[in-house]
């Protein structure tokens, strides 16, 4: 597994109360709270000199604060989400959360490996299975392994996923590393290795508005950018069709730049109607690649906040929070509503390992899976 510890050559062990040299990267450790078993939840901050910060949970090492600066240097934090940790139990969301091990649909919870067919629960309305069941990554504690501080600040959480969990075969061992530099750049490296086949895929659930989570406006008025010339169109109850159709004359077309509001409504395309909005793979130009590509590029307007996301994976999906419906409350009683926020997802395509045509999610002994994703703000005038 990729370490930045190396890189930085300076990197310690973090503590609470721990001193370091002006112009390096921080962590610090602290308690966030406890589950209803008694099981003790931690939160690791890492902090760059620029101002940026990220605040990770091990409860579904889930990203629970990021905090960026505006064009004029205030600072604000663009991840939806909760205060505590009762919040991420009582009302899981996905908000921030690593997802595994099957990020995204897979239809009607079934697939077939070496000639035996598994069933997954049925935890999307009762027709697919989401985001790896009905107890995925996203909802267990991960064990905060390794901690570290210097040129980069960096935690590694790991996980032990047992064979038959929510009816998947293999035990899995899994590791999720953030890594915040001090240039506004947080890394996130996704790591998983098995005892018998399998299938994977990892990613992050991070819903953000970069004019900070519950401002009024939402995320209607940003800009975003997608280097995807196709899209995966979904049938009825979400899954790819197996299409690759041409963003070219849709409101799926955001190759150029354009407002998320211009098309998030439009009931003209039945694929919006679907969606409720926004909730579709782009099959992005570059495919799966050895180093991090551009995967998608989040502008607003009014903050000047921009994020740059970029992945190893050949997909993105775009989700704007289209099933917020107002009775999620969320950080500083701020009630979250569609288009309150917007996910990018880096990952394989929904559905995969029923759709040979989209490539192979399957996890072998001996190939550890990897994927690494980033996300990178700026700001512009």
């Amino acid at each position: 597994m990729f370490q930045y510890a190396v890189c930085a050559g300076i990197a310690v062990a973090a503590a609470l109360g721990s001193v370091v040299t002006a112009h390096a990267a921080t962590a610090e450790r602290s308690h966030f709270g406890t589950l209803d078993d008694g099981t003790q939840i931690d939160a690791v901050t890492l902090t760059g000199k620029n101002g940026v910060s990220a605040t990770i949970i091990s409860y579904g090492a889930t990203l629970q604060a990021f905090n960026v600066p505006d064009r004029d240097g205030n600072i604000a934090d663009i991840e939806l989400g909760y205060d505590t940790i009762e919040g991420y139990e009582d009302n899981p969301n996905y908000w921030g959360a690593t997802i595994g091990r099957y990020a995204n649909r897979i239809a009607g919870g079934k697939f077939t490996l070496d000639g035996k067919t598994y069933q997954l629960p049925l935890n999307d309305n009762g027709v697919n299975s989401l985001h790896g069941g009905s107890k995925g990554w996203d909802r267990l504690p991960w064990k905060i392994v390794s901690v570290k501080q210097g040129k980069f600040a960096s935690v590694t959480m790991e996980l032990v996923s047992p064979t038959g969990d929510e009816g998947y075969p293999g035990t899995v061992h899994a590791t999720a590393t953030y890594t915040l530099d001090d240039n506004g750049q947080l890394t996130i490296d996704y790591d998983a290795t098995t005892d018998a086949p399998t299938v994977i895929n990892m990613t992050n659930h991070a819903i953000v508005n970069l004019e900070g989570e519950g401002a009024e406006r939402g995320v209607l008025r940003h800009k975003l950018t997608i280097p995807a010339s196709h899209f995966t169109p979904v049938n009825a109850n979400l899954i790819p069709t197996g299409e690759l159709r041409p963003v070219a004359g849709t409101v799926f077309d955001f190759t150029k730049g354009r407002v998320i509001g211009e098309g998030i409504r439009d009931g003209n395309d039945q694929q919006i109607i679907y969606g409720r909005g926004y909730d579709h793979n782009f099959a992005l130009d570059a495919g799966t690649t050895k180093e991090p590509k551009l995967a998608a590029r989040l502008e607003d307007p009014d903050s000047g906040r921009v994020l740059e996301v970029l992945t190893t994976e050949p997909g993105l999906q775009v989700y704007t929070g289209n099933f917020l419906d107002g009775t999620f409350i969320g950080k500083s009683k701020h009630v979250y509503r569609m288009g309150d926020g917007i996910a990018l997802e880096p990952q394989r395509f929904p559905d995969t390992p029923n759709q040979p045509a989209f490539g192979s999610a399957r996890l072998e002994p001996g190939k550890p899976y990897h994927h690494r994703m980033i996300f990178r703000v700026s700001t512009t005038r």
